[in-house]
């Protein structure tokens, strides 16, 4: 049992975060190797290493590489946006990526700028992130200065742009849409989605093509190329069709929690271990990957190996990788009513579904969690929660939707005990609700 440290290995060494540090270890060989190759070699290297978005959703990354317009086809310019936000609650991994290891994100993001013949990149990070926007705006400086960024890049001829821009600090500005929206100046609220609108990579970003993907997608960029595709996939080759490693931001009741980098194909339970097992007592559930993917009981953990497909087997999901372990004494009910305040307050209100349905939600779990509770409040949740998911004008709706779904499907005795007795069965008190 141990990590398997690929974006990670160096992240110790402060060293890493200069240039002459990153190039020690190896740094800039794979943009060097890059610019020799064919710009769909590239791309094909990516679909060969089997790489999935880390953002959560897992789609394919060389699907949207290969979707940007081909040298000749160019109409105007093209761009490449680092989705850097990572509001996911529990989620905590591309913050010290970016922290740490700020020059194999810029390096991967000017891999991908020449793969996708774009003009300029842009990394959208959430406005709390100072020393993040600092570290990761220090390296792009010294790449400019080295002529790894800018005009004529190495003297291959290729330009390449880079910029830093922080958000406001919405979740909402985490969905691909808004985050487009937010970086040009509107508000930061969805745009309709494919098929009702074209695809980011047809008209995204002031409606030019434009690639979106996640800090730690584009920071395997560099080991792929270095090291080749069919090395990469050879990493969590055990599953189905997850390829590579994973970052997972590990918190709750653990002795050691922080950010561990395992391969696909893990048992969770090996995570756990990773995190110095449970604290404070026996392990009750675990959220696999955030707090919008459903929960899980202590036996499915025992049974989970961590893959895109594998975790589907236990009803959850990889997700962004917040993972997070509870303890026996945790109230189930109380950790519902937590969570869905949490995507109340962040439902940007464009759409009526998430407008209203995560303040429906909040108003049943506030009579229940008060003693209040009555005999058709878990199905009246359940009926709210079918009326956003899905219908929702982005994932928020189903964000706030599935871990409430999940928690009534798994721990239903803890909310029927709740309504009957007016107060937890784990703790034996009521939860004080705080007036608005």
């Amino acid at each position: 049992m141990a990590e398997y440290k690929l974006l990670l290995e160096h992240s110790h060494d402060p060293a890493f975060k200069t240039l002459a540090g990153y190039q020690k270890t190896g740094g800039y060989d794979a943009l060097k190797k890059a610019l020799k190759m064919e710009r769909q070699g590239i791309i094909d290297e990516i679909k060969t290493s089997g790489l999935r978005g880390r953002g959560g959703a897992g789609f394919p990354a060389w699907i949207k590489w290969n979707g940007l317009p081909k040298e000749g086809q160019k109409k105007g310019p093209t761009y490449i946006i680092c989705n850097a936000d990572e509001g996911e609650p529990g989620t905590f991994k591309d913050k010290q990526l970016i922290e740490t290891c700020p020059f194999q994100l810029v390096e991967g993001m000017t891999i991908a700028g020449y793969a996708t013949n774009a003009d300029a990149g842009y990394i959208y990070i959430r406005g709390e992130f100072i020393d993040c926007a600092r570290s990761v705006r220090s390296a792009i400086d010294e790449a400019y200065k080295a002529g790894l960024l800018g005009k004529n890049i190495l003297g291959s001829g290729v330009d390449f742009d880079l910029y830093v821009h922080l958000g406001a600090g919405s979740y909402e500005c985490g969905e691909e849409s808004a985050l487009m929206s937010s970086l040009m100046g509107e508000r930061g609220m969805p745009r309709l989605k494919f098929p009702h609108a074209p695809l980011p990579t047809v008209s995204g970003v002031w409606e030019r093509p434009t690639l979106i993907n996640n800090v730690e997608t584009y920071s395997c960029a560099p080991h792929i190329i270095n090291k080749g595709g069919a090395w990469y996939a050879t990493l969590g080759a055990s599953t189905k069709n997850s390829r590579g490693t994973k970052i997972f931001s590990v918190s709750g009741h653990v002795n050691k929690p922080g950010n561990f980098e395992i391969e696909f194909g893990t048992p969770l339970a090996e995570l756990l271990q990773l995190a110095g097992g449970v604290k404070g007592g026996k392990l009750k559930a675990c959220v696999p990957g955030g707090s919008s993917v459903p929960i899980i009981t202590a036996e499915a953990v025992d049974k989970a190996i961590i893959g895109y497909e594998e975790m589907s087997e236990v009803k959850s999901m990889v997700g962004s990788g917040g993972c997070m372990f509870l303890n026996e004494h945790t109230c189930i009910v109380t950790f519902a009513w937590r969570t869905a305040q949490f995507y109340a307050a962040e439902s940007c209100g464009k759409c009526t579904p998430c407008r209203e349905g995560t303040k429906w939600i909040i108003q049943i779990l506030d009579r229940i969690v008060s003693g209040g509770g009555k005999p058709g409040d878990i199905d009246l949740l359940l009926r709210v929660c079918s009326q956003i998911d899905g219908r929702s004008f982005c994932g928020l709706g189903d964000a706030a939707a599935w871990p409430i779904q999940g928690m009534i499907r798994v721990f239903r005795e803890e909310f029927e005990y709740f309504i009957e007795h007016g107060h937890s069965m784990v703790t034996g008190k009521e939860t004080l609700v705080m007036a608005p």
